[in-house]
C-alpha cells in the first residue's frame, strides 16, 4: 500500500509538471507584452516622423508665410466702359500687388488700376492706405503706384540670371473673384517659357490657378522669390490652366524707368515690320521680317525703304517683333546699331540712329477649338 502511495505520489508529480511546462510563464507573458507595446510605439513614432518629414519637406506653406506679407490687394471704383452708373457703390473692381519698397511703392499691372478712382490698397494685415501717386504703362501692363507707409515688407525678385524650369513648381497669390479672398494661394508647375500671347514682351505661361483679381500678383518660386507678376489667361470653354505671367527682367526693366523718369523711354527703329508666316502662327523658323513703311527721318537717312527685310541688329538675330523688344532692352534712344538687311536683292548694311517710341506689338494668337482668347485678369 505505501509503494502504490507512492507510486500514486509519484504520478501525480508527474501530472502537474507537464501542465506547468504547457502554460507560459508569467514573466514570459509580461516580456512579450512589452515588446509588442514597444514595437507598435516605435511604429506609430516611425509614421509620425515621416508625416513631419513629408511636411518639412514641402515647402509650399512656409513659401506662402514668407511671400504673403509682401503681396496686397487693391480695389476702387472702375470708370471705364463696365461702368454701371456713379451711384452705384458696388461698382468696384479690384486686383492685386507686389510691394517692391519698404516705403509704400507697390508694382502691379496697369489694366488693374487704369481708371480705378478712389483707389485702396490693403496690406496683408488688413490696414488700409490711399493711392497718393502712380505711373503706368500700358504696353507692358505694369504700372507702379505710391502708398503713404513704412517698414512695408518687399518681396525678393528673381534674378535675371536665374534660370527658370518648364515643370518647376511656383504659386500663385493674389486676391481672385472676391476682395474677401486677399493672399489666396495656388500651386502648379511652369509650362512654358517665352511665351508670345498678345504681348510686347515674352512672358511665363504657368498652370497655377489665375482668376480674376489676381492680376498684379506674384508668381513664385520655390526659393520664394517673384518669377513674375500674374496677368493673362486664356478663357475659352474646353480651355484650362493656362496663365501667363511678365518675367521678373521685364518688370525690373519697366519698374526701373518708371522710377527714373516717371515713363519707359523705349528706342525705335521708326520702322513698320511685318512678321513672316512662320511668326504669326508659331512655327520654330527663323525667317526675316519685311519693312512696310519707314516712319521715321532716321530710317529714311539710313536709306531704307518698304519692301527690305530685316535678318539681324549688331548681329542678333531678330524674327519677331518680340525678339526686337526683348533685344532693345538693353538700348537707349539716340544709341546707333547695324542692321543686316536685304534691300533689291542684296544683303547690306545699314546704320540707324534708334529713336524713342511705342515696341512693336507682335505675339501668336490662340488658334484652335473654343475660340479662346487672352484676356487681363482684373
Amino acid at each position: 500500500m505505501l509503494l502504490c502511495g507512492v507510486l500514486l505520489s509519484v504520478a501525480g508529480g508527474g501530472t502537474h509538471s507537464a501542465l506547468a511546462a504547457s502554460l507560459p510563464d508569467r514573466s514570459q507573458v509580461a516580456v512579450k507584452s512589452f515588446k509588442d507595446e514597444t514595437t507598435r510605439q516605435v511604429a506609430a513614432a516611425t509614421a509620425i516622423n515621416k508625416k513631419n518629414a513629408a511636411v518639412a519637406a514641402d515647402a509650399v506653406p512656409q513659401i506662402i508665410k514668407e511671400v504673403s506679407p509682401s503681396v496686397v490687394g487693391i480695389i476702387g471704383k472702375y470708370t471705364g466702359d463696365r461702368s454701371s452708373g456713379p451711384d452705384d457703390r458696388y461698382n468696384l473692381t479690384h486686383g492685386s500687388g507686389i510691394i517692391v519698397k519698404a516705403d509704400g511703392w507697390i508694382v502691379t499691372n496697369a489694366h488693374v488700376i487704369k481708371g480705378l478712382q478712389n483707389a485702396v490698397v490693403v496690406t496683408s494685415d488688413a490696414k488700409s492706405y490711399r493711392i497718393t501717386a502712380s505711373y503706368l504703362d500700358e504696353v507692358s501692363d505694369l504700372a507702379l503706384v505710391k502708398i503713404n507707409a513704412k517698414s512695408l515688407k518687399p518681396a525678393r525678385f528673381a534674378s535675371a540670371a536665374d534660370k527658370i524650369l518648364v515643370g518647376e513648381k511656383v504659386i500663385a497669390i493674389g486676391t481672385p473673384v472676391s476682395f474677401s479672398l486677399r493672399n489666396s494661394a495656388t500651386v502648379g508647375v511652369v509650362s512654358g517659357l517665352n511665351r508670345t500671347v498678345d504681348a510686347a514682351y515674352r512672358l511665363i505661361q504657368s498652370d497655377t490657378a489665375i482668376n480674376p483679381g489676381n492680376s498684379g500678383g506674384p508668381l513664385v518660386s520655390m526659393k520664394g522669390e517673384v518669377l513674375g507678376v500674374n496677368s493673362l489667361k486664356y478663357a475659352a470653354v474646353g480651355v484650362e490652366n493656362m496663365g501667363f505671367s511678365i518675367p521678373a527682367d521685364t518688370v525690373q526693366y519697366i519698374v526701373n524707368q518708371l522710377f527714373k523718369y516717371g515713363e519707359v523711354k523705349r528706342p525705335s527703329l521708326g520702322l513698320e515690320l511685318e512678321e513672316s508666316w512662320s511668326a504669326i502662327v508659331g512655327l520654330p523658323a527663323q525667317d526675316p521680317l519685311t519693312v512696310t513703311k519707314v516712319v521715321s527721318v532716321e530710317g529714311e537717312q539710313a536709306g531704307i525703304t518698304a519692301g527690305d527685310v530685316l535678318y539681324a541688329i549688331d548681329g542678333h538675330r531678330v524674327a519677331s517683333l518680340v525678339d526686337i523688344n526683348e533685344w532693345f532692352k538693353k538700348y537707349k534712344p539716340g544709341a546707333a546699331v547695324k542692321l543686316l538687311m536685304q534691300s533689291d536683292g542684296d544683303i547690306v548694311t545699314r546704320k540707324l540712329v534708334l529713336g524713342q517710341g511705342d515696341p512693336l506689338i507682335g505675339g501668336v494668337e490662340a488658334e484652335g477649338d473654343g475660340d479662346a482668347e487672352a484676356h487681363a485678369e482684373e
